[in-house]
């Protein structure tokens, strides 16, 4: 049963006047997947067959475990979902059980391009992982977006890996 229509509680997002006027930047609710939420974040990636039961049992898992922070930013006139950016926050034992933010799905819909919600949703994120006390922010990303996250004030470090499962290209 979901708790709330918003993932998690958006008082603890910094003010935003960096998107236009007829958009907002706010949590990730239960009704975005019928503003199109699956088909924005098709631009970053495959996103496999979700039906909207399985996106209401997904979004209550994630609002149940606590550590999940999805921001959006709706175009109200068309009511449609035009990126989206993700932040989960790692509990670790490191560090004196500190916290480790990754940032993760940065993702800006074709023809919204060139109009900062990128950068904004980056920022929003890096100010978020810093109000739950994360005493770093990580992501991976392709080559090409380095100059981007740079420009929003992360740094080059260390290399990624990863290991797909075997029929991960399915899903």
């Amino acid at each position: 049963m979901v708790m709330n229509n918003s993932l998690f509680d958006g008082s603890i997002l910094e003010p935003c006047t960096a998107v236009p006027a007829n958009h907002v930047l706010r949590p990730l609710e239960l009704t975005d997947y019928r503003k199109g939420l699956m088909d924005c974040l098709s631009n970053l990636t495959l996103t496999g067959q979700v039906s909207e039961q399985m996106f209401a049992e997904n979004f209550e898992e994630m609002q149940r475990a606590g550590c999940y922070f999805i921001i959006v930013v709706e175009d109200l006139e068309a009511a449609k979902i035009v990126a989206s950016g993700t932040l989960l926050v790692e509990q670790k034992f490191l560090r004196g059980c500190g916290r480790v933010g990754h940032v993760e799905d940065i993702v800006v819909a074709k023809g919204q391009q060139g109009k900062r919600f990128g950068v904004t949703l980056v920022k929003q994120l890096l100010a978020l992982a810093n109000a739950t006390g994360c005493y770093k922010t990580i992501l991976d990303c392709d080559e090409d977006n380095v100059p981007f996250y740079e420009k929003c004030g992360m740094q080059r470090k260390s290399v990624q890996m990863a290991l797909y499962a075997p029929d991960a290209a399915h899903k």
